[in-house]
């Protein structure tokens, strides 16, 4: 098993947006592609209150690389994505890291 943990950085008051377009849109895309969440986080004590922090689930690499194209690709998703920022952007930076547990990790 391998988690994905990425970090979108919010344009300064749009992360209300950013909440409503996962909870309205994007987890219905996520379904339809079979990607899997493990849970979604705001910052509450941190650098920054303006981040939404969350971590999906994958087989391997070859499973990533296929389900998150074929999401990016969608264009009902592509769609949504330009007329929620049609207005300003949502997003100012995404960070985003794969990460394989050790052999000592409750999570393997």
């Amino acid at each position: 098993m391998l988690v994905e943990l990425r970090i979108y950085h919010c344009a300064p008051t749009r992360l209300p947006a950013l909440q409503s377009r996962f909870r309205d849109h994007t987890l219905g895309f996520w379904d339809k592609h079979g990607i899997r969440q493990i849970g979604f986080w705001t910052t509450l004590i941190g650098p920054h209150n303006h981040t939404l922090t969350y971590m999906l689930q994958w087989n391997d690499l070859a499973e990533r690389e296929t389900r998150w194209n074929a999401f990016q690709a969608d264009p009902g998703w592509i769609e949504v994505r330009n007329a929620t920022e049609a207005e300003k952007p949502i997003v100012t930076r995404i960070e985003s890291s794969i990460l394989t547990p050790t052999d000592f990790s409750a999570m393997r």
